[in-house]
């Protein structure tokens, strides 16, 4: 048996797709035992996923013998084979394609140089060395100095050295469109409240100024931002939408503008935002 391809069945496709795609590509080939193409294809895509030796993994599935995971990604036609990154459908064909467009459709799923060396940066993380992390992203960045995506982990290790400066250059050197991306906006916004909450007053000192002066709207501000340090949201959130309701124009909107930087930096609660939006909403109107 390969250790690169695999039958695979409705019960076991979350674990050796889904998850299995968080490591490697995986290519899921729908197929029949009565499907003359499929036969003609199938050993075309175990050749090559040995010649690949786990670049990516092949995962076979008879389409007759498991309708579940067929019908939940619309297998209407075989062969279909369909590729899966990072938990993702990303692409597919149909039909038994000759080995060399077979190989072609392999490659553009395959991890770039840059991209490979962005994994080891994330390795480094988990292991707990940012400094490695940030010498390997310096060279991701040498192979590809227009990604984005390398500025933003760039940042971010910055960020987790301490170095908020540093971490603020990079950034400016994203380009006009990255912030579209959930995760690069993401990042952005961490830097922006490092950068503001930098004023060396902790939340105890900013607390007392704001139950002294209840008006003094830039210790308000400060204090939420120390709040997002913390990844106190919620207490961030109830401080900038006082500021919204006392004064909409203060700092050029910076209340409503800060409380949009949090959303991006909470989105996996939609509990939250959807009920502070809900009170900005209220505020605002």
């Amino acid at each position: 048996m390969s250790p690169f391809s695999k039958d695979v069945t409705d019960t076991t496709f979350e674990q050796d797709v889904i998850e299995a795609s968080k490591d490697v590509p995986v290519l899921v080939d729908f197929w029949a035992p009565w499907c003359g193409p499929c036969r003609s294809l199938k050993p075309v895509l175990e050749k090559l996923a040995e010649q690949y030796e786990g670049k990516f993994r092949l995962a076979k599935v008879n389409s007759d013998e498991n309708p579940g995971v067929s019908g939940q990604y619309g297998v209407r036609s075989i062969p279909n084979v369909k590729a899966f990154v990072d938990g993702k459908l990303v692409d597919e064909f149909m039909g038994a394609l000759p080995e060399s467009q077979v190989r072609t459709f392999i490659e553009r799923l395959l991890p770039t140089p840059s991209e490979m060396l962005r994994y080891e940066a994330v390795q480094a993380l988990s292991d707990g060395d940012a400094e490695k992390a940030l010498k390997i992203l310096q060279q991701a960045a040498m192979l590809d100095p227009k990604s984005d995506a390398i500025v933003a982990d760039q940042a971010a290790v910055l960020l987790d050295l301490g170095q908020v400066q540093s971490a603020q250059e990079a950034v400016s050197r994203l380009s006009p469109l990255a912030s579209r991306d959930a995760r690069i906006a993401a990042i952005v916004a961490r830097v922006g409240f490092a950068a503001n909450g930098g004023s060396g007053e902790d939340v105890a000192s900013l607390s007392a100024k704001v139950s002294a002066n209840s008006g003094d709207l830039d210790a308000r501000l400060k204090l939420a931002n120390q709040h997002v340090l913390q990844q106190e949201y919620e207490a961030a959130l109830e401080q900038l939408l006082e500021i919204v309701r006392r004064d909409r124009k203060f700092g050029d909107d910076i209340g409503r503008k800060t409380v949009l930087s949090v959303f991006s930096l909470i989105k996996d609660r939609d509990d939250l935002i959807r009920r502070y939006r809900q009170l900005l909403a209220a505020a605002i109107n």
